[in-house]
């Protein structure tokens, strides 16, 4: 899936995120997010108001008796009084943080868990042409950068903006406007520059990223072919690569550090300078008795708690322009539509019998949106308890007729019924527990082999999924093995060689129990024997359920009751073994070239 452009909008996501905060489950939501809030602008009031007390203070030991050379009460209540707030200011991140971590926890696990299940629902198009690893990334920075915005909108940028507020009323009323005015004016230009160099500055990111990703993708990609690599003789070679894609990094990495020291040093110098504007500026008013050292005391201190969450301004305005576009681009995966959903009427199967259950395709008609040839007005039945094969070149719409009976796509014209009920009025999840596909290319999870094999019906006992596993002809491969059927399988099963990953989806799929089983050439990564054996189970488990075969190896469906013959989208032939034989047609000479290779 190509990643979707994104048009920022701040109250658009902002509308998102609390949205979802909303919906996060979290307990006592309303009143975490009360206490949150109030602790943070309780916090934010103590800190600009701490340095008023200690000025007051200093003014009022400036103002006392210079006879006494102890201190007053007076002095020593106020600067007990000003390390009180500033140690409560300090203080309540904390115990924000401890009312409000549930929250943003729950919302981004929300978040993650929301997006992950829409995925899933999605169509096997979107699915297969997603590009590899964009669809996980998505997922994981759209969830995670809730917590961010959280953390750095809500929380820090937002309060911050109401403490400068508080400050400027502050330094107006007690110093004079001048002193506001030169205060907003260093913030302005501080906030303008640092805007303008983290712009600049991710050219040098975006170069950085792609230098990142291109190091990580090299490794990862020599690391996973690593067979290929030794079988080639090529390790001097990926190397270099590696080693010449490590140099780009290293290039890249020192301008984008070199940037960032720029932005730093512009920051300080623009904050410096206005402290010494200020300080100017107050020194000259207490000069001229306007002022006194406890205003400036005041100012500088007001200054100084404001300059400290400003230090952290570029960061924060880059990260939080990616978390909203990641944000974005999770509400945009979001917003796509699934193609194959439940209908406002769609109920269950009545029960299963105990031959099975009947197959219709009724004038259906399917069309690729990358392809010319689909299928064309097909239309064929199998009724309950038998087998029926599809055969043809590839690309004739084998892969799409089971695709079509499992419902992971809809017909574009006619009807796939089972048991008399087009699929369409039928939960899916109820068509899933009744039909069952052993596909060619089994992939199976990074985890046991019991685990793989119990997938199907995680319900199951341990003597179930093992006699599952006998009747696929595995009892003796988990025999041999140390741990069993604890054995880990590896990533995507590949551990495993394709034969015992084909007799694992077989496995799998005989103790789901379907009344329709599906076969993609379940049989092709088998070696004869084993073959053999594997086709004898296979006619053994048909009993009492319905069978739809894909095969090349026409040796595997001669018992098959009915065959059908596919080519560009239409079935041109239909009969049994014996039945095309005597056509002498297209099966007939498939099954003579076969013969001969034999």
């Amino acid at each position: 899936m190509a990643t979707p452009a994104v048009k920022f909008s701040f109250w658009g996501s902002m509308g998102d995120l609390g949205r979802l905060v909303m919906r996060s489950g979290a307990s006592h939501l309303r009143l975490r997010i009360v206490a949150a809030l109030g602790l943070v602008f309780v916090g934010k009031f103590a800190g600009v108001w701490a340095p008023v007390v200690l000025g007051d203070a200093i003014n009022g030991l400036s103002r006392a008796d210079a006879t006494i050379k102890a201190l007053s009460p007076a002095f020593v209540l106020g600067a007990v009084a000003y390390a009180g707030l500033m140690f409560f200011s300090a203080a309540i991140p904390f115990v924000r943080d401890a009312i409000f971590t549930r929250v943003s926890q729950a919302t981004m696990a929300k978040a993650a868990v929301e997006t992950f299940s829409h995925a899933l629902a999605l169509s096997m198009d979107f699915h297969q042409s997603k590009q590899m690893g964009a669809l996980s990334r998505i997922i994981d920075r759209g969830s995670r950068s809730t917590d961010f915005l959280i953390r750095s909108v809500v929380f820090n940028i937002g309060p911050t903006a109401v403490e400068l507020v508080m400050a400027m009323m502050v330094l107006a009323h007690r110093l004079g406007l001048r002193f506001a005015f030169a205060t907003l004016v260093t913030i302005v230009v501080y906030t303008v520059v640092t805007f303008r160099i983290t712009d600049w500055r991710l050219g040098h990111r975006r170069r950085w990223a792609e230098a990142d990703s291109k190091v990580a993708g090299l490794s990862v990609d020599a690391l996973i072919n690593y067979e290929t690599v030794k079988t080639f003789g090529a390790e001097a070679r990926v190397v270099g690569d590696y080693s010449r894609a490590m140099d780009d990094y290293v290039d890249v990495a020192v301008q984008a550090n070199s940037s960032l020291n720029l932005l730093n040093a512009s920051q300080s110098l623009i904050l410096n300078i206005g402290l010494a504007i200020m300080t100017v500026m107050a020194g000259a008013a207490v000069a001229r008795h306007e002022l006194t050292v406890g205003d400036i005391t005041m100012a500088v201190l007001l200054l100084r708690g404001l300059y400290q969450p400003l230090g952290m301004l570029g960061f924060n305005y880059r990260e939080i322009r990616q978390a909203f576009i990641d944000m974005e681009q999770m509400v945009q995966l979001r917003a796509v539509t699934p193609d194959i959903v439940d209908g406002a009427q769609a109920q269950d199967l009545p029960p299963a019998s105990v031959r099975g259950a009947s197959l219709a395709f009724d004038k259906v008609g399917f069309q690729h949106d990358a392809r010319s040839v689909g299928l064309r007005n097909v239309s064929f039945e199998i009724p309950p308890g038998t087998t029926t094969a599809l055969v043809g070149p590839s690309g004739s719409g084998k892969t799409t007729a089971v695709r079509l009976a499992m419902r992971l796509i809809d017909p574009k014209e006619g009807r796939v019924l089972l048991d008399g009920f087009d699929l369409k009025a039928v939960k899916q999840a109820a068509l899933r527990q009744a039909v069952a596909l052993v596909p060619q290319d089994v992939a199976l999870f990074n985890d046991s082999l019991y685990a793989n094999i119990a997938f199907a019906r995680p319900g199951a006992g341990t003597d179930e999924v093992r006699a599952a596993a006998e009747a696929a002809e595995l009892g003796p491969f988990i025999d041999s093995l140390p741990n069993g059927m604890s054995t880990m399988v590896g990533e995507r099963g590949l551990k495993l060689s394709g034969g015992e990953r084909q007799r694992v989806g077989i496995a799998r799929a005989l103790l789901a129990n379907p009344r329709v089983l599906i076969l993609d050439e379940a049989t092709s990564a088998l070696d004869g024997p084993t073959e053999a054996a594997i086709q004898e189970t296979l006619r053994r488990v048909k009993a009492g359920r319905t069978t739809l075969v894909i095969a090349h190896r026409l040796s595997t469906i001669v018992d098959a009751e009915q065959i059908l013959v596919l080519r560009r989208g239409k079935i041109v032939e239909r009969g049994t073994h014996a039945e095309l034989l005597a056509k002498t047609g297209e099966y007939a000479a498939l099954w003579r070239r076969q013969t001969r290779e034999v």
